[in-house]
């Protein structure tokens, strides 16, 4: 590595505590010194550049401000090992596009880069960085100081998912994705219509395939341009805080593309992945992986999810493809990976990651989360990283998922063949602070929409997903669906076209919605379906056996207000009278939520708002209720105001 290369202007905003820090592998803010940033310099103002390039023999900046010359604005590498080049240039306005010219003679590589610590990135299919201060006046101060009990693990969480490019479209600007701006108009509307709590973004960060929903994430600083600049992005965020409404952000750490603009073979070497194809390559999605082991990469990730949770006030990170880091065999066959240490397939260095990824986040923004898409059975996950976890807030839970549309794309009429599909995830419910998903990835790739994979006929399907969901809304767990889904949408999601809006002309798909939209206020009001969410105390089974008749039934309850909720759910289309379910107390319970009233597209049928518990024993308690559950239905009854029942 030369250190002789000719400076632009002497300047560098690195200090020796940065050094320290970014060759240690714990710098968590390493695009405050990192990337470009507009300054000034002996009264002249300009923009100082950096890039960290240790194997690079020159390196220089080129962009609008020199024509994209290659050679007219060289970098300085510092002398203290760090491998950063760094320089000044002037007359370099907001906006400015450029890119990092990066030569090794030791292999004749030459190349030219975007920055990986660009604030804002040129619309694709432009590659290009652009030069970029991000100054913004927020209006979310109440929401900020008051999050924590919006963000606690005992409050309630029901996130819609979103693709922004996808939930709505300009028909008259052919055909074109809503801006952040025009999303924050509309996007908070319905999501306080429907009472969702929070918004979970598919990834925003800057990606060069829009068919990769982001997912291949080329600018680990920079949401997309394809809607708006960065401030844009901001607004609608600070729309969603002012609505009360949190915004948790996909982040991927676990891949990168291998474009020849961003990471992959950065300097002319594999700088952020590993050199093996064995442990730097994934063959399930043509992707780089992140070599976890060498500590500037470490901090390079660990700055990226700070630098969300700082200035764009994320209220937390749902850490994509968890599995995939954990897990050095993952898709692979063998003799297609290397093994640890000790022989084993974990990942050490990833596990290491991971929790330091944790600790910084919940120091630095304790009332926040980080969510892992963790589809295996690796344990404690979202435990403390000092008790031997991972320490994730949270975990979605897949098992759930997987079980749960196994059963209800059954026929009803074979459904007590499987009742244990129902009925299985309570017994590992609380192992970890799970959350359940209904996401995008259940609604591509062939598998249809979750309206079209409930059986029957039209009026049974959407008895179905009325069920599914209000079984969903009552098992322990937060709850994630993805967009789309809370009205029906018949089509399978399309990433380059708009929701099916116009079904909400027909009763059934505006039936679907506006029991969606009562199912979460409810679930927000009522503090037995989710202050105990991940503790066994909040869960009771009044009858998990009764597979002949397909009937599930029972409590939820709350450790701190003693809330009682009783759930029952038919999830055969034969409607049942005078059906028994034991209760913890007498009185009047009164019928709270029917999925088969009329205003959502049921048959009407119910208990008239209230049933009378008699003193008649029946599932190990002194009262029970005579019930009529609808066909394909779930009803939520609780204890008349004043006599709640006892814990």
């Amino acid at each position: 590595m030369k250190t002789d290369a000719c400076p632009v202007i002497g300047h560098s905003l690195m200090t020796d505590d940065d050094v320290y820090l970014l060759r240690e592998g714990t710098h968590c803010r390493l695009h405050e010194v990192l990337g470009a940033h507009p300054v000034r310099l002996h009264g002249r103002a300009g923009c100082q550049f950096a890039v960290w390039a240790p194997n690079a023999d020159n390196v220089s900046v080129m962009g609008d401000f020199n024509g994209w010359d290659r050679a007219s604005h060289p970098l300085r590498c510092r002398s203290d090992g760090s491998g950063v080049w760094e320089g000044f240039v002037p007359d370099c306005p907001a906006g400015t596009r450029y890119k990092y010219r990066i030569e090794s003679g030791l292999n004749g590589y030459a190349s030219e880069r975007a920055d990986p610590f660009a604030f804002y990135a040129e619309e694709p299919p432009g590659t290009a960085s652009r030069v970029r201060a991000l100054s913004y006046e927020w209006g979310d101060a109440d929401w900020m100081a008051n999050r924590h009990a919006a963000n606690a693990l005992d409050a309630p969480f029901s996130a819609y998912e979103v693709h922004p490019g996808s939930w709505r479209r300009v028909a008259e600007s052919g055909g074109r994705s809503l801006s952040y701006r025009e999303l924050a108009d509309q996007l908070v509307a319905h999501v306080t219509q429907l009472g969702f709590t929070h918004v979970e973004f598919l990834p925003v960060m800057e990606h060069p395939f829009f068919g990769s929903w982001g997912y291949q994430t080329t600018g680990y600083f920079a949401p997309t341009a394809r809607y708006g600049p960065p401030e844009d992005f901001m607004f609608l965020v600070d729309r969603l805080h002012q609505a009360g409404i949190g915004v948790i952000l996909d982040w991927v750490p676990s891949h990168f593309p291998t474009d020849g603009h961003a990471l992959a073979y950065f300097d002319g070497t594999h700088l952020y992945e590993h050199a093996d194809p064995r442990q730097g390559f994934h063959p399930d999605w043509n992707s780089a992986i992140f070599n976890y082991g060498r500590n500037e990469v470490r901090a390079f990730l660990l700055s990226s999810a700070l630098f969300w949770l700082d200035r764009y006030h994320a209220d937390g990170l749902r850490v994509d493809a968890v599995a995939s880091m954990l897990y050095l065999d993952y898709g692979r066959r063998d003799g297609e990976w290397i093994p640890n240490r000790f022989g084993g397939r974990e990942n050490l260095e990833a596990m290491e990651f991971l929790r330091q990824l944790n600790e910084a986040v919940y120091r630095a923004h304790p009332d926040t989360q980080t969510i892992a898409e963790e589809s295996t059975a690796w344990p404690m996950v979202s435990r403390p990283a000092y008790a031997g976890g991972l320490g994730f807030g949270m975990k979605w839970n897949m098992g759930w998922m997987h079980d749960t549309l196994d059963y209800f794309s059954r026929d009803p009429l074979f459904r007590k063949f499987h009742h244990g599909e129902i009925t299985f995830s309570l017994w590992y419910a609380f192992s970890e602070n799970f959350l359940l998903p209904l996401s995008h990835d259940e609604v591509v790739h062939g598998k249809g929409s979750l309206i079209g994979r409930m059986p029957g006929d039209e009026w049974q399907q959407f008895a179905n997903l009325r069920l599914l969901y209000g079984y969903m809304w009552a098992h322990p767990g937060k709850k994630l669906l993805f967009m789309g889904g809370e009205f029906g949408q018949r089509r399978e999601w399309q990433h380059d076209e708009e929701l099916e809006w116009f079904v909400l002309r027909y009763p059934l798909h505006d039936g679907l919605q506006r029991w969606m939209g009562d199912l979460n206020h409810f679930y927000r009001e009522e503090d037995a379906l989710h202050a105990a969410d991940f503790s066994p105390e909040g869960f009771a089974w009044i009858d998990c056996n009764d597979a002949e008749a397909s009937v599930l039934s029972f409590l939820r309850r709350s450790d701190d207000s003693g809330r009682t909720v009783l759930v029952v759910c038919n999830a055969t289309p034969v409607p049942r009278e005078n059906y028994r379910v034991g209760v913890p107390v007498g009185g009047l319970w009164r019928e709270r939520l029917n999925s088969d009233a009329a205003i959502y597209g049921g048959s009407g049928l119910g208990n008239f708002g209230q049933v009378e518990a008699a003193p008649v024993a029946a599932h190990g308690h002194f009262h029970s209720l005579s019930l009529t559950l609808p066909p394909l239905s779930v009803l939520y009854l609780s204890p008349d105001d004043g006599q709640e029942a006892p814990s």
